[in-house]
């Protein structure tokens, strides 16, 4: 599948996800919280979901100082979570808000850079976990959410190696891979009788901790921050994207 690219220069309006209830993985940090952040002053009603309590509550008082509402906070660690702790999510947004009408899938772990030769197994099951059980477990129990949204759209931070394998790159790019087919089974699945979409997005080489981690020896000044990618996260969760669903695009 050919990838499309985001409009260039695409800015969001201050209104772009006025009264819209939005589900953000990974929230605490990198791309999660930039777009949290340009979420919150785009009007959305946000649910930030990540591992470390306190980094979230540093992104909530982060929104709120900016004059943005005070989103709903939620600490999960997807390499322990079982499907009760996902359906009592659910259960959570169904009584505050009764609807979902974005969700974001934007945690993920790298794993190992390593030959498959000498790939750890244990690491390699707790990367599929993560980066591919989560997400697949998250979207099945707020699906129904989902349907009660007049125009919902999931989100899969998908990556350059999701979409060609390379050498050394091991759990992390087949999780990229199963999380582009993911989006596609789901728009098929959605694309009668609903008002969902589900499409993937590689924001790219972006200035993370992530990507540092890859590649130690890269010059970081050289890479686009999450704020400059973020406004490509908002165009896929807001009405921009309406019309577009099993499909895949580039950030940059």
């Amino acid at each position: 599948m050919t990838p499309r690219s985001i409009p260039k220069r695409y800015r969001p309006a201050p209104d772009t996800l006025a009264g819209r209830v939005i589900l953000i993985t990974g929230a605490s940090d990198g791309l999660g919280r930039a777009t949290a952040l340009l979420a919150a002053e785009c009007g959305a009603d946000l649910v930030l979901l990540g591992r470390n309590a306190k980094k979230l509550e540093a992104v909530a008082d982060e929104i709120e100082k900016k004059g943005g509402k005070a989103p709903a906070l939620h600490a999960m660690d997807f390499a322990s979570a079982t499907w009760p702790d996902y359906l009592a999510l659910a259960h959570t947004l169904a009584d505050k808000y009764g609807r979902l009408d974005g969700l974001l899938h934007n945690a993920g772990i790298l794993g190992d850079r390593s030959p498959l030769l000498h790939y750890d197994v244990a690491t390699w099951q707790q990367v599929m976990t993560v980066n591919v059980t989560a997400p697949f477990m998250l979207t099945r129990a707020c699906l129904g959410l989902l349907g009660q949204s007049e125009d919902a759209s999931v989100v899969f931070v998908s990556s350059g190696v999701g979409r060609k394998g390379y050498a050394h790159w091991g759990a992390y790019s087949v999780s990229k891979f199963a999380l582009e087919g993911l989006s596609q089974i789901l728009a098929e699945e959605t694309a009668e009788n609903t008002h969902i979409r589900a499409n993937a997005l590689n924001p790219g080489g972006v200035r993370t901790a992530m990507r540092a981690a890859a590649f130690p020896g890269e010059d970081r000044d050289r890479l686009p921050t999450p704020e400059d990618i973020a406004p490509a996260f908002i165009w896929m969760l807001g009405e921009s994207s309406k019309g577009h669903t099993g499909e895949t695009f580039d950030a940059q």
